[in-house]
């Protein structure tokens, strides 16, 4: 009998099924060439999520970077809510179940379940249980993939829908809790930089009086070199006044016994997220950067996020394809961080790029320190931040909570998939 992944003394009477007795695997549907025509997306509508995406996603893929037109859904599949998105190429065997109607590329694999055999859900969670075993199995390939023919013929111990059901309650459960701590954290960086840009943008910030400044009033003067009003009693100053590219970065292999840290944050994919791994697992592309760093992709600056490695832990790890900025006055760090995260900025990582391999674009780090911004006086720097930082200091809590219940998801995951423990 070939390879049963999940074969133990304690689940011998489990049934042992092909995946493909549990429901329906498709492949996703992207014909047209080349694929990053814009004929296929301008003006959008239908939701387009590619490998990267579903490895980005926790358990419910809830947000997309793409959408195709109605020439590109004509090309492509409208998959329904609910389906279990499977990666085939690139990130292999990464799985997440799509919040809403979606059309992905033949790069994906979607599952639909058969009702009184499973859910989609314990399907995630066996993916999830099996997929280092299967990165292994083709790993090292000129392109690691899979087919659909592997999923379907995959052998798996299967216990009573019942007892599927409360392992995908107990995981779930977990998986949720997570959820909703991402989205609080979202909520939380929209806020501030919703903030950012009243206080800073529209130059409401409170005045001496408590009121918003230019609504109450107060004094603009034309800026010839931000092309615009700002408050009279402003100036203007270059980024390279408040923050420091960082050159001190250190060897995090030296302190490999003292950071184990894995956070649940998306994996470092298409210059969108940054990686922070296993100290063991540190290869020769990562490096150390301490508390307080802000993280900002070089690699395809128009995905590009601004992250703070304060939220996550004392030090950090990173992929080389960041730019670490340090901030000079610690004091000023929030109004820094959200200066960075705003709408201006991140044109200016847009504009300043250089050609690179294939449809790829990287930011010089040295020309955004140029990044010119209205300078608003010391005290309304200082009360943004204190406004600011309980805001930071709750998306630490929320991380290092995340961190927790992922460590329990990852304990549970292999002791219930393979009837060591049960669920009462």
């Amino acid at each position: 009998m070939s390879m049963i992944y999940n074969l133990t003394k304690f689940n011998e009477t489990w049934e042992t099924r092909k995946l493909r007795s549990l429901g329906d695997f498709s492949r996703g549907k992207s014909t047209h060439r080349p694929r990053n025509d814009h004929a296929l997306y301008d003006g959008g509508g239908f939701p387009f999520i590619q490998t990267g995406d579903i490895k980005a996603a926790e358990l419910f893929i809830v947000q997309h970077q793409q959408e195709y037109n109605e020439i590109g859904l004509a090309q492509s599949r409208l998959w329904d809510k609910g389906t279990l998105a499977i990666t085939i190429a690139a990130n292999i065997a990464e799985t997440g179940i799509i919040a809403y109607p979606m059309c992905f590329p033949d790069s994906v694999v979607g599952f639909k379940a058969f009702p009184n055999e499973t859910t989609e859900l314990y399907m995630h969670y066996i993916f999830a249980f099996i997929r280092a075993s299967i990165q292994k199995s083709v790993g090292g390939s000129i392109q690691d993939n899979i087919n659909i023919d592997y999923l379907e013929n995959l052998n798996f111990k299967i216990p009573d829908k019942s007892v599927q059901d409360e392992i995908v309650r107990v995981l779930s459960t977990i998986d949720r809790k997570i959820a909703l701590n991402n989205a609080i954290i979202l909520e939380l960086e929209e806020t501030a930089k919703t903030l950012y840009d009243y206080w800073f943008v529209q130059f409401d910030f409170p005045d001496e009086n408590g009121k918003p400044y230019k609504s109450s009033g107060g004094k603009m003067i034309w800026n010839y070199q931000l092309k615009k009003k700002i408050p009279s009693i402003w100036g203007v100053k270059e980024l390279k006044y408040f923050v420091r590219i960082a050159t001190g970065s250190f060897d995090p292999r030296k302190f490999a016994n003292t950071i184990v840290e894995h956070y649940s944050i998306p994996a470092f994919d298409n210059g969108k997220y940054p990686v922070f791994e296993l100290a063991e697992n540190i290869g020769s592309t990562k490096y150390g950067v301490e508390k307080g760093t802000i993280l900002v992709s070089k690699l395809n600056p128009q995905f590009s996020r601004v992250w703070d490695t304060y939220c996550y832990s004392d030090n950090a790890i990173c992929s080389t394809e960041f730019i670490p900025y340090r901030c000079v006055d610690s004091d000023l760090y929030s109004f820094v961080y959200t200066l960075m995260n705003s709408e201006r900025f991140h044109k200016l990582l847009c504009a300043n790029t250089s050609s690179s391999t294939g449809s790829r674009s990287r930011v010089t780090p040295e020309d955004t320190l140029n990044f010119i911004f209205p300078e608003p006086e010391r005290h309304i720097m200082t009360s943004f931040a204190s406004v600011c930082n309980p805001m930071l200091s709750k998306m630490k809590l929320l991380y290092s909570e995340n961190k927790t219940l992922t460590d329990l998801r990852d304990l549970l995951l292999p002791l219930l998939m393979n009837g060591q423990v049960q669920v009462l």
